[in-house]
């Protein structure tokens, strides 16, 4: 009979086995299959996770596995996986966001001549993602950490062929490393302070003992609050995740929803023990968390490029996550997450549906009128762009409201972070109602045949339109006495409740301000981008800012300019000048000192007796000479 460990175990190595079966044993063979092969075992992955969620009490024990790993000195560690209420959370969506993208694939990639290295990297995606979600300590979250570092990698140069996509792919990969090297200081720095990585051990520490140096704590915080800068894309580390669109759209997908991306913001939270005493550092992440919400929203704002909106709508809204963290609402972080997880699958595998449909054309000013087209694509997407906007009922209302009130009570400078806030809020709206009706309001502008696509690909749309309209019922705020906020009952065992600050705003007065403004920018957007005479007069009239957001703020040309530039330059004088003259001079004066003595010694053993003899002669004479000159003196 299967244990729940057998079953914890199960739930992370089944998407391995997916992989090692699609990269090494029937890619050969059954190539066609691999999607089916991939999509099982990441749905049989689901399985075990929801069997795991039934059977964990949320107040009781977590279930739990280990064995040996390795000791160092004083330092052992056990490889030790735990499944606990916030686990159970993040291995769902995962895991079930996670399948239903696999299914996806099927139909997204049928025309793919090779299939099988892509499905492999999907379910390896899955199986790190699940490993640093399970994980005791730090060090096992580290090594699922780097997995889904180069699972990213893998997957956004999936065609490396095409170098601009190559490059892609190395730019995450390398940005990344600049965040892991911070991520691994933190985790250094924790064990200076507790002399252990585990999760539970650290916190117990924390709480029976009160004569740690706050100063440490707050330098161990920020370290890994930059690790998590780095795989959640905020500012200054963010850079990554646009290019990442060079991959497959449901890689897009995957990365924004289900994984990656969420890694930073479940360390946060997987830490908020030590976070909740970290003051200093709070303030920084819910600063670096809405300046990164406004900024990318302004970006947004003027993007042409489908999946390019969407990929700084992403970077948006983890920026309110964060801001949610730096105001130590943990739980608000997560419920958003969660929204999140379904409205932006949704809409990225909305946006590769059209895309798929218009035969690769990602420009939105070539769409146009696919609602007509493409009935399924438009109403579900529907559904997704409420959500994200903040229209009640749905989903994003309730959980993105929920942060920005977290924002108003949680920090002692909630004012000015709330209004930041409701500022990138109405932008989300306005630039999300923007891409939508120029994708599938008016007529078609483009020279593509549209056409919808097929079940396989419509079917998972179907699936996150409900949880992007109803997930938002299992945390609905305390203050609108509607249901039970099942959510943070749930997870309250796992993540600590700071108390609020006092305001003079009611949650209920907050949410109407927020939902207005909501309303305002769905409104402009459709009222000029309705009539696309509008919207090029508005464009005229601010044609200064559209450049400047259109060009993202030179951001990518600053960093060539302070960073790469010099660095290329710095590595161009050492390997042409330094390394060539100053090192390889070095290392190689023995050498020639070696071939001169070698080139000596080859012309006096020649082998030629004639020659051996007039060595000897002038050898001979030389002697004669020397003695008779010294018996002459």
């Amino acid at each position: 009979m299967l244990t729940a460990p057998h079953i914890l175990v199960a739930m992370i190595l089944l998407p391995l086995l997916g992989c090692i079966l699609n990269g090494l044993v029937i890619r050969p063979v059954f190539t066609k299959r691999a999607g089916v092969i991939a999509t099982f075992f990441s749905g049989a992955s689901f399985i075990c996770a929801l069997l795991l969620f039934l059977k964990l009490s949320p107040n009781g024990t977590p279930i739990s596995w280990s064995i040996a790993w390795f000791d160092v000195g004083d330092f052992h560690q056990k490889w030790a996986v735990k499944f606990d209420a916030l686990t159970a959370v993040m291995a769902l969506i995962v895991t079930g966001i996670g399948s239903l993208i696999h299914l996806y694939s099927i139909g997204y990639m049928a025309e793919e001549r090779g299939p099988s290295r892509y499905f492999a990297y999907l379910n390896l995606f899955l199986f790190n993602m699940l490993l640093l979600i399970t994980s005791d300590n730090l060090l096992g979250l580290f090594v699922g950490w780097e997995g889904v570092g180069l699972c990213s990698y893998l997957l956004i140069g999936y065609w490396y062929e095409d170098v601009d996509k190559a490059k892609a792919g190395m730019k995450a990969f390398l940005v990344n490393r600049i965040g892991d090297a911070g991520f691994l200081i933190g985790i250094f720095y924790c064990y200076r302070i507790f002399h252990t990585l585990t999760f539970h051990e650290m916190a117990q520490l924390l709480a029976t003992t009160g004569h740690f140096d706050l100063r440490l704590l707050n330098i161990a915080a920020l370290f890994l609050f930059i690790g998590a800068t780095g795989k959640s894309a905020q500012i200054p580390l963010f850079i990554w995740l646009p290019d990442a669109m060079a991959g497959p759209t449901p890689v897009s997908a995957l990365i924004h929803a289900a994984t990656m991306v969420t890694a930073g913001i479940y360390l946060i939270c997987r830490m908020n023990f030590l976070f909740m005493l970290t003051g200093d550092t709070n303030a920084i992440i819910a600063w670096v968390g809405v300046g990164t919400a406004l900024f990318a929203a302004l970006i947004a704002t003027s993007q042409r490029d489908i999946k390019k909106v969407l990929a700084y709508s992403t970077i948006s809204q983890l920026g309110f996550m964060f801001l949610a963290l730096g105001c130590r609402s943990y739980f608000a972080a997560i419920f958003h997450l969660m929204t999140h997880a379904f409205f932006k699958a949704l809409l990225f595998l909305g946006a590769g549906s059209v895309i798929h449909g218009l035969h690769g054309e990602q420009n939105i000013c070539h769409m146009g009128g696919l609602r007509k087209k493409m009935p399924g694509t438009f109403l579900t997407c529907l559904i997704a762009t409420a959500a994200i906007c903040g229209i009640p009922p749905l989903s994003g209302f309730f959980s993105k409201d929920t942060i920005l009130y977290s924002a108003l009570v949680g920090s002692s400078n909630g004012n000015v972070l709330w209004i930041l806030g409701l500022t990138a809020s109405t932008l989300t709206a306005f630039y999300m109602t923007r891409m939508f009706v120029m994708v599938f309001m008016g007529e078609y502008r483009g020279e593509a045949h549209p056409h919808e696509s097929s079940w396989i690909m419509l079917f998972p749309l179907c699936l996150l339109a409900v949880g992007s309209a109803f997930s938002g019922v299992l945390g609905i705020p305390h203050g609108l006495h509607l249901l039970p906020n099942y959510l943070e009952h749930y997870l309250s065992a796992v993540l600590i409740t700071f108390p609020e600050q006092a305001t003079n705003i009611s949650e209920h007065l907050a949410m109407g301000i927020a939902t207005s403004l909501a309303a305002a920018g769905i409104f402009v957007a459709w009222f000029f981008y309705g009539k696309l005479s509008r919207a090029e007069t508005a464009q005229k009239g601010l044609r200064h800012f559209q450049i400047v957001f259109l060009n993202k703020f030179w951001i990518d040309e600053l960093y060539d300019i302070v960073f790469v530039i010099p660095f290329k330059s710095v590595s161009r004088f050492f390997a042409k000048i330094f390394d060539p003259l100053v090192i390889d001079g070095l290392v190689f004066v023995p050498v020639r000192l070696s071939s001169g003595l070698a080139i000596l010694l080859n012309v006096l053993q020649s082998g030629l007796v004639q020659f051996y003899l007039l060595i000897f002669l002038m050898g001979g004479v030389w002697i004669l000479w020397v003695s008779l000159k010294g018996w002459v003196i």
